[in-house]
């Protein structure tokens, strides 16, 4: 006989989900104003995304490149190919590239059918973040929950770009929702299948970005153990029952490519072609200790500074995910503190949020937020978009909790919502202060916010009448500067194009590359020998996209406001860079190149293969229907294609041209200057050298001044069908 399980103390005490917290008093709003509010809100949300997408080109055109690749067969769709050819893959698994696929086999090949699914995905993550949120602490905070994530900087930059971050968020917010839903399920069976649909959307993510998903994992655990019905053995056999759908929902593509019986790609990031090894390596353990293997040897490129507790704090991560970290601090604080009192038979707390929601959110955020700021490998500001959902279900659950107290009597909990708010508005003008040339007059409209929300506050324990004004006023103080640098950004474009999106004022010093990276160690920094691209980062005169003086300018979309200039401040600096990594249109030379290279290939499967990765050939890819392919994946690191396939492609007529260097210059590619004497990168240069013969510039009406593009790669064309003796 079936035994029905209930809830008692764990459920959320609001029943339905739409109902007013409880003490709550006054007059009830219309019965629309919260769709109302919230279809606002998502409003805001698909402007901030999808604000004048036509000009954002290709975003990160790895990605991109990728994008048009895997639109040429069904093989290259599954693995994620990134060349037409399908020699190797991005070194992500594809399910954030399907959506985007599918869009352009709708809309057609532009940038902005590629970025369309990043924003409806944007979008969707706030709703299913509202759903959750209110399920758990009712309508007011699923509002608030929906509009601190709207208008999260990095989220806001992240969510214009075809990084892999946005499909993940949303599985995971997906996931903490179907979470919620177990825990507040009337029935045993309706539990469990909540609970394995959780583990299923987590699995999800997984194939979005690999282990980056499991990190949520400690989270969705443990708030199902503290707040789940049963026996603890019953909710143990349960949780078993999900990691089980978690397990085949996460690995079945890595087992799929381990099992396929025919050709396949090679898998991009890896040290020897599987996907273990890259689940392992460069999105495992590589991320965490910085042993980034054939991506990029000991060490990583951070982005975000040095690695300890106080990275998300710094210059390059703080104006993008830290305004509310305080603030998360002290709702923590705060939840603890009524959890006590309320044991203890306190009245004046009001009833208590579900324990279970703050272990999620709490856990979510403090162990996801401990691996970012720790991480010795690779590591983007982007990347703490996955802290903006527990940032923002805290940040609401805070001011449900203390309007709670207050209806219920508790003298201290306008005061602490006083203190919080002062706290959060010294916190923003520290980061204000860092760059006051960038928009440095928010400083003063946000502590007058701030004052001026903390006296509302505390008069407001005497004048009940002036609580709601006081509670706005206090959400307008804690983000009128996050909101600040969150509508810069479709004013701009970010320090790195695609690559490396972030919000408001670009970080001061130089390339923002940590140890182990290619170019240098820190701000300022000189890097090793050799690795310096020629004429600087904003001004060579490579082959490279992006790397020419006369090339065009990216503007910003017109129509929204620049405040300063946002995240394009640095295209001073590192101009060319930026448009190394968006895909821009090919250059004279490079046209030049192409054609020659097309039109003496004759029935070679590949047109022209670019020594130095993606970095080479993700324009030729973007900008032309020629089978192209970028040597070693991502930046050339990846023995893809080995020497012994160079050969055999060479011998039977699949190649013949190579885009690469001149014997002895400094343009090796950043593939061959990371990995050392014996990488694939510099066995594929040697080989090049000892087994093809240059095309004279004069051939093709180029240059031949045998100059180096950005980054130190090539711009030499080697015909590999020509005999050693006839170089």
């Amino acid at each position: 006989m079936k035994r029905t399980m209930t809830h008692t103390s764990h459920a959320p005490s609001a029943t339905p989900a739409s109902a007013p917290p409880p003490g709550a008093t006054g007059r009830a709003l219309p019965r629309w104003s919260a769709p109302a509010a919230l279809a606002a809100i998502l409003l805001l949300a698909a402007a901030l995304y999808g604000w004048a997408l036509g000009s954002l080109g290709w975003g990160n055109s790895y990605y991109a490149a990728a994008v048009k690749s895997m639109g040429r067969g069904w093989t290259n769709v599954v693995f994620g190919a990134y060349d037409p050819a399908g020699v190797l893959t991005v070194d992500k698994p594809p399910a954030a590239l399907w959506p985007q696929v599918l869009s352009t086999k709708v809309f057609g090949l532009h940038g902005w059918a590629m970025l369309l699914p990043q924003v409806l995905e944007g979008v969707a993550a706030v709703l299913v973040l509202h759903r959750t949120v209110r399920r758990w602490a009712g309508e007011g905070a699923g509002l608030l929950a929906a509009l601190v994530m709207t208008l999260t900087p990095i989220t806001v930059a992240i969510n214009r770009d075809n990084n892999p971050d946005t499909l993940l968020v949303l599985t995971l917010v997906a996931a903490a929702y179907a979470l919620t839903r177990a825990l507040q399920a009337p029935s045993g069976r309706s539990a469990v299948g909540w609970l394995c649909g959780s583990g299923f959307l987590v699995g999800a993510g997984f194939l979005t970005k690999m282990l980056a998903a499991w990190m949520v994992l400690p989270a969705l655990a443990a708030a199902w153990l503290v707040g789940a019905a049963g026996t603890w053995l019953v909710r143990v056999r349960r949780l078993l029952v999900a990691g089980s759908v978690l397990a085949v929902s996460s690995l079945w593509w890595v087992a799929l490519v381990a099992l396929w019986p025919g050709d396949r790609p090679y898998i991009g990031g890896s040290e020897d072609g599987s996907a273990w090894d890259l689940v392992i390596g460069y999105n495992g353990l590589g991320r965490i200790f910085g042993e980034n293997g054939a991506t990029g040897g000991p060490g990583g490129a951070s982005f975000g500074g040095a690695a300890g507790l106080g990275r998300l704090f710094n210059d390059q991560v703080g104006g993008q995910i830290s305004w509310l970290l305080p603030l998360c601090a002290v709702a923590l604080g705060v939840a603890t503190a009524v959890a006590v009192l309320h044991r203890r038979g306190e009245t004046a707390t009001g009833a208590p949020l579900a324990a279970s929601g703050w272990v999620l959110w709490g856990t979510w955020l403090v162990v996801c937020g401990l691996v970012f700021a720790t991480q010795e490998g690779t590591f983007h500001p982007y990347y703490t978009t996955q802290l903006a959902p527990a940032v923002a279900a805290l940040t609401a659950g805070l001011a449900t909790a203390l309007a709670r107290s207050h209806r219920a009597g508790a003298r201290w909990a306008l005061p602490t919502g006083a203190g919080a708010v002062l706290v959060t508005v010294v916190w923003a003008v520290v980061v204000i202060e860092r760059q006051p040339s960038w928009n440095g007059w928010l400083t003063w409209p946000v502590v007058a916010a701030g004052l001026g929300a903390a006296a509302l506050l505390l008069l407001a324990g005497r004048r009940h009448r002036m609580l709601p004004a006081a509670l706005g006023g206090a959400v307008l103080a804690v983000l009128l500067a996050p909101g600040a640098w969150a509508v810069s950004v479709p004013g701009s474009t970010s320090a790195m194009g695609g690559a490396n999106h972030t919000a408001g004022p670009a970080p001061s010093g130089g390339m923002p590359f940590g140890r182990g990276a290619f170019p240098s160690g820190g701000p300022g920094g000189s890097g090793p020998g050799g690795l310096e691209p020629p004429g600087g980062l904003g001004g060579g005169t490579g082959g490279m996209p992006g790397a020419g003086s006369d090339d065009k300018p990216e503007g910003a979309p017109s129509g929204m406001p620049t405040f300063g200039g946002g995240g394009g401040g640095a295209k001073g600096g590192m101009g060319g860079m930026a448009r190394l990594m968006d895909g821009t249109d090919l250059t004279a030379d490079q046209r030049k190149i192409l054609r020659y290279a097309v039109a003496h290939s004759g029935s070679a499967r590949i047109s022209l293969a670019a020594d130095g990765g993606a970095m080479a050939a993700s324009s030729y890819i973007l900008n032309s229907d020629a089978t192209v392919i970028g040597m070693g994946g991502f930046i050339g690191t990846d023995d893809a294609p080995s020497v012994d396939q160079l050969a055999t492609w060479t011998e039977r007529g699949e190649l013949r041209y190579v885009l690469g260097s001149e014997p002895g210059s400094r343009g090796a590619g950043p593939g061959a200057m990371m990995g050392g004497a014996d990488s694939p990168a510099t066995r594929r240069s040697a080989w090049i050298a000892d087994h093809c013969a240059k095309v004279p510039a004069a051939a093709y009406d180029g240059r031949a001044d045998g100059s180096t593009g950005m980054m130190g790669m090539g711009t030499t064309l080697y015909d590999c069908a020509a005999t050693k003796d006839a170089k």
